[in-house]
This record gives C-alpha cells, sequence and structure tokens, in this order.
C-alpha cells in the first residue's frame, strides 16, 4: 500500500481530472517501454519488459505431454506469476502470495479465457479479479487447439512463469507485454503428412517427428529435434490494457501511486485485429455496463497504439541481438 499525505492524495486526483498526471502524461497515455529478449538461455522463451519503474521478466519452457480426457484435441497452458519480495514494501510475506495469484489468474483469463482449459490456478481470496460478462465476442489469446501434435495423444504443455523484479504499478499490462515478447508464444501449426510425420512450427519449440503405429490404439514414437527450431507469426498474441478508475475519469497505465486512489479497474486483452480476447475487474467498485462498453472502445484504441510500439521494440531488440551475433 502507497501512503500518501491529503494533499498528495488531492493532487494526483486533480491532475487526472485536468487531463494532466503527476509526471506529465495524460491520462490515455504509456510511460516509456524497454524490451529485451532470450534473457533465460534455459527458456524456450524469454523477455524484459520495462514500464517506466515497473519490471517484469517472463520465461516459456514447453513440454511434450498427453491431452486430458475432456479436451483431447487442445494442449495445455499453466500461468504462474512470483513477486519478487524486494519489488516494494507490498510484496513482503503474504502478501506477495496474494498477488501473485491475483496476478497468474488475471494473466491467465485475459490470454486465455475461462473456458480454454488452461490450467486453473488458485482461486483467488475474495474473488478480487472476477470476469466480466459483456456483449462482446471473445477470442482465446492462445488456440490451445495448435498446441496439438497428435490428437488425444500427444501434445504441448506450455508453462508460462513470470516473476516482478520492480513495481511501480501496472503489472498485469507489462507481463502480457513481456508474454507476447517472449519469443516462444507463437502461433503453432501442427500437419501430419503421408507419412506420418508431424511438425510444429515456432520460435524456441524445436521440430517433432512422430511415427504412428498400425493401430490407433498404439501410442506415437516421438522425437525431438535437438537443431530445427521452426519460426512463425506472434500477431495471434494480445496485449492487455488495464484502464484505472480514478474519480470521474479512468486512465492506462496507472502508477502505484494512481493505483492506490483508485475505486475500479477493468483489463481488456485485444488483439492485433482489435477483438477482445479476455476482461478481469477488480476494486470493489460496480460499473454501469455502458460504462464498461465505453472502456472497451477505448481500450482498442489504446492497444492499437501499444500493439504498435511493441512491434517496434521487438523489431529493434531482434537487430540488437543479431549485431550481437
Amino acid at each position: 500500500m502507497v501512503g500518501l499525505s491529503a494533499g498528495e492524495k488531492h493532487f494526483i486526483c486533480g491532475g487526472i481530472a485536468q487531463d494532466l498526471r503527476s509526471d506529465g502524461r495524460q491520462r490515455l497515455q504509456f510511460r516509456p517501454i524497454s524490451v529485451l529478449i532470450g534473457v533465460i538461455p534455459q527458456a524456450n522463451g524469454s523477455a524484459q519488459v520495462r514500464l517506466g519503474a515497473t519490471d517484469v521478466i517472463v520465461s516459456v519452457k514447453a513440454e511434450l505431454g498427453k491431452p486430458t480426457l475432456l479436451q483431447p484435441d487442445k494442449g495445455k497452458v499453466a500461468i504462474y506469476v512470483d513477486c519478487s519480495p524486494t519489488a516494494g514494501p507490498a510484496f513482503e510475506g503474504r502478501g506477495s502470495e496474494e498477488l501473485s495469484t491475483e496476478l497468474s489468474v488475471g494473466l491467465q483469463r485475459c490470454l486465455l479465457g475461462d473456458k480454454s482449459g488452461a490450467v486453473q490456478p488458485t482461486p483467488v481470496p475474495n474473488g478480487i479479479f472476477l470476469a466480466y460478462e459483456c456483449a462482446t465476442e471473445f477470442r482465446a489469446g492462445i488456440d490451445l487447439s495448435s498446441l496439438i501434435v497428435v490428437e488425444g495423444k500427444v501434445c504441448w504443455d506450455l508453462y508460462v512463469d513470470g516473476l516482478v523484479i520492480s513495481s511501480d504499478g501496472n503489472l498485469l499490462d507489462a507481463l502480457a507485454a513481456a508474454v507476447k515478447v517472449a519469443h516462444l508464444l507463437r502461433m503453432f501449426i501442427c500437419c501430419t503428412d503421408i507419412d506420418g510425420l508431424a511438425a510444429l512450427s515456432n520460435t524456441g519449440i524445436p521440430k517433432v517427428s512422430v511415427s504412428l503405429g498400425p493401430s490407433p490404439e498404439d501410442q506415437p514414437e516421438v522425437d525431438v529435434s535437438d537443431e530445427e527450431f521452426l519460426q512463425f507469426d506472434t500477431s495471434g498474441i494480445p496485449v492487455v490494457v488495464t484502464l484505472t478508475k480514478v474519480g470521474r475519469h479512468y486512465i492506462v497505465d496507472a502508477t502505484a501511486e494512481e493505483e492506490s486512489q483508485m475505486s475500479s479497474a477493468v483489463s481488456l486483452s485485444v488483439n492485433r485485429n482489435g477483438h477482445i480476447c479476455g476482461l478481469t475487474k477488480r476494486g470493489g467498485a460496480g460499473l454501469d455496463p455502458s460504462v464498461v462498453l465505453d472502456m472497451i472502445s477505448v481500450a482498442k484504441h489504446v492497444a492499437k497504439n501499444l500493439t504498435s510500439v511493441l512491434d517496434s521494440e521487438i523489431a529493434a531488440a531482434e537487430a540488437a541481438e543479431d549485431d550481437e551475433s
């Protein structure tokens, strides 16, 4: 919890009301964002994102597994976020555990949705993150059916781990940006030719050859290449835009001080095509449905700009990586 005097609170709220925030930004303006890729060599994909003074790392590991009986045509994704005790006073003791769970659930719902078949984290205490119903067609940010190698027998299990290094607000948006940038989470294509060979195309994901037995009941033999890695596209992975309501107005990319004055916040994940992939809400104050629909419209506009910024940062990071190699 950020401790502020009455004068500081008045200054923050008054600035937001006048569309001039404490750090000079307008209400719908993000802080400068920087990106590093491949920060954890042992992972299949990783990225570090700095959003102002907020600093997070996301790594992704891929392992071959078996689909569940209920969803034999889908792979599995598990998302977990850990908060370093050094990230701030609020992260000490049980505060770190509760916030880690909130962020894990929020990130899952924004990227995968409630009906995605994703591995479910522990429920959030007091329902801090809630699924919000609205008249919008949700589209999954990560297509779990693309993780299938052999239906009902072999799939990819993705383990997405986030670490909060430093916190100055807007953690969910920063973590989602790191997931998008991390070179693993790209759309997958699985194909089988007449010889029974399956290939999974993705940066950081090895090429897989599958030999099917003569009987459908036989367990397929899987050969994972140590040398061949195939590249694909991240365009389907959404960004997350959190709209934080302070007074009568809502802002994007709230700092920790601004979050301490919020009545509620809505986080929406939006893909490159402007489709909503997920939505969560926190804070006790209710929101009129018309306000939520207005927030969705604003989030789509902000997400378009954020996606463009991330594209530029990714291109710059890849160019720097090529120069070093």
